[in-house]
């Protein structure tokens, strides 16, 4: 059972490798649910983007006015969105919170897929993978270890060319209105620092196999 208060690397991916991001669209739907379903919430995520008021000020700037009032059940310190799986950081507010959480994003995106695509059935492999992550310093190196994915898949060769994950938030190159993650009072992240210490790989390799325990095998 996860525990109130920890901090988690979460990982899951779809049957058999299958494809389940293929364009922006996609890509985006999953960061708007993983942002919306941080808080309580009794509507759906597709009903809410129809409303006129969202459609008017667009979804981020009305999830940003609506969730001032709202619980929050998980914080986001970290993500990385590939084409066949995810990976979040995420530390737990409440009891049982990631595991509402994460039903809520993959029920959603498996019924934004199926609708899309015409198709019936389940989406994702399994329950979702968690790691507990116990120290801010392996917590630091998680974080890099999850931004690394599109680099070590060969999805990219410079990691700011890969928008879906939260490495740009880290660098503070992303609009407030849009991000996330929250990690401030977490992890001190001073971006020219974090850029360096991402993409120095031979530091990489050495401390991989110091937090191999703490991540979850598949890239």
């Amino acid at each position: 059972m996860l525990v109130k208060g920890e901090i988690y690397h979460v990982f899951t991916k779809s049957i058999a490798d299958y494809r389940i991001f293929n364009q922006e669209d996609d890509f985006e739907r999953m960061r708007q649910l993983i942002k919306y379903y941080q808080n309580e919430n009794d509507l759906r995520l597709s009903y809410f983007i129809k409303l006129k008021f969202v459609q008017e000020v667009g979804f981020d700037d009305a999830f940003n006015i609506t969730s001032k009032d709202k619980n929050s059940t998980v914080q986001i310190i970290g993500y990385c969105f590939m084409p066949t799986h995810i990976h979040l950081l995420i530390k737990q507010l409440t009891e049982n919170g990631i595991s509402h959480f994460m039903s809520n994003i993959l029920n959603g995106y498996t019924r934004y897929f199926n609708t899309i695509h015409k198709r019936k059935g389940p989406l994702w492999e399994s329950r979702f993978k968690s790691v507990l992550v116990s120290a801010d310093e392996q917590l630091l190196h998680v974080t890099r270890y999850v931004h690394l994915n599109p680099v070590t898949a060969k999805l990219t060769n410079r990691l700011e060319g890969w928008t879906f994950s939260s490495y740009k938030e880290y660098l503070g190159q992303v609009k407030d209105n849009l991000t996330i993650c929250q990690f401030d009072n977490i992890l001190e992240v001073k971006p020219s620092l974090y850029r360096k210490f991402v993409n120095d790989q031979i530091s990489y390799q050495r401390e991989l196999a110091k937090i191999k325990h703490l991540v979850l095998d598949e890239t």
